[in-house]
């Protein structure tokens, strides 16, 4: 089957996250897959918007713990992090040629590594109920990025809050962040997208991809200074790190964090 499946109904494209089996976990085959859908996409003529969904429980998961976060301390060194070579999720919606718009729609929860992946989307609509966590600060690793993603979008002292405790949050406290869009009632996630999508396609095109073309540039350069600070921490190097990632994969809870 295919990672992500590629669906057009007339100007609107469904890139559906099909690794529903890991709850969509964004190994970097999936990365990789999504960044060839996001190209298919950004070169099909007939496709104006596109609408970034999962298949089964959930939107996805966040990173997977097992590939990406169990990585040998060799391996961490020669790539730079948790990611696989060319398979950095920041690239996925800054390599585009024609800038057309993508609407993030979640269900079930949207964890770590794929919060980031929603917020990046250029609209966002959640079904009630979705629960969001950043998960980065309990694994041992920074949680800069989204907090800036967050406080980019408008979050204000709930982003800190979010970044800092990892706690659940749901779609309507999004909503009330002014995070999201829309929130979506059970079942509805996908046509509130669709409906969404129709109202981006009242306006002219090429309208629309300079706003995204500016916005994502904006939201990029910002992720990207926040990441140029973070990076000479090596935190993926840490001993809480490690622990971290160990004790999930073992399904227990981590032991008692060192600082190291």
């Amino acid at each position: 089957m295919a990672l992500v499946n590629y669906e057009r109904d007339g100007e609107i494209v469904t890139l559906m996250l099909n690794r529903p089996e890991k709850l969509n976990a964004f190994s970097d085959e999936l990365v990789g897959a999504l960044g060839d859908a996001l190209h298919r996409f950004d070169t099909d003529d007939q496709a104006h918007i596109a609408i970034l969904c999962g298949n089964g429980r959930a939107f996805s998961s966040g990173a997977d713990v097992h590939q990406r976060q169990l990585r040998s301390r060799e391996e961490f060194l020669k790539l730079g992090g948790p990611q696989g070579r060319g398979t950095h999720s920041a690239d996925l919606l800054t390599k585009s040629v024609n800038w057309k718009p993508v609407i993030a729609a979640a269900h079930g929860y949207v964890l770590g590594l794929s919060v980031g992946i929603v917020l990046e989307c250029d609209l966002i609509v959640a079904e009630e109920g979705t629960r969001f966590q950043v998960t980065e600060t309990s694994r041992g690793l920074g949680a800069g990025k989204y907090w800036a993603l967050m406080h980019y979008r408008g979050g204000g002292a709930f982003t800190m809050e979010a970044a800092l405790t990892g706690r659940f949050f749901t779609a309507e406290e999004a909503f009330r962040a002014n995070l999201i869009n829309r929130v979506a009632t059970k079942g509805k996630y996908l046509d509130v997208a669709r409906e969404l999508a129709g109202e981006v396609l009242k306006n002219p095109p090429l309208s629309v991809r300079s706003t995204v073309r500016m916005r994502r540039w904006y939201m990029d350069r910002l992720g990207r200074e926040v990441m140029f600070q973070a990076a000479p921490e090596k935190l993926y190097l840490s001993e809480d790190f490690q622990e971290a990632a160990r004790a999930f994969a073992e399904k227990r809870k981590p032991g008692k964090f060192k600082g190291r």
